[in-house]
């Protein structure tokens, strides 16, 4: 027997087998939505909730989850007044408000 198929043989396997063993890592379909909802405020909070400097819209990005949904349930409760806002957040459930002030929680 030649040696050489063989050599060729194990490594083409080697290589076959590699994919296999190597998982990629999927990204959390949860962050990804919840990603995807905080798009709808970079309008006016700025790329990902970095507000421009000397902006009247606050920033949204590393704020506390929980300081932003007791303010998101007061808009959406009419309970704060706001010119636009009580309409945005009459729009999302709880779970999507909390998804969403979570993800501006982890932007820094």
């Amino acid at each position: 027997m030649n040696p050489i198929p063989t050599l060729a043989a194990l490594a083409a396997l080697a290589l076959l087998a590699l994919p296999c063993g190597v998982r990629a890592q999927a990204p959390d379909t949860t962050v990804l939505q919840a990603r995807n909802w905080a798009a709808a405020c970079f309008g006016c909070h700025g790329p990902a909730g970095r507000a421009p400097k000397g902006s009247v819209v606050p920033a949204l990005a590393g704020r506390a989850s929980t300081d932003l949904i007791r303010q998101m349930q007061e808009f959406k409760q009419g309970r704060r007044e706001a010119t636009v806002m009580q309409q945005i957040a009459r729009g999302y459930s709880d779970r999507q408000i909390e998804a969403i002030a979570g993800w501006f929680a982890t932007v820094r």
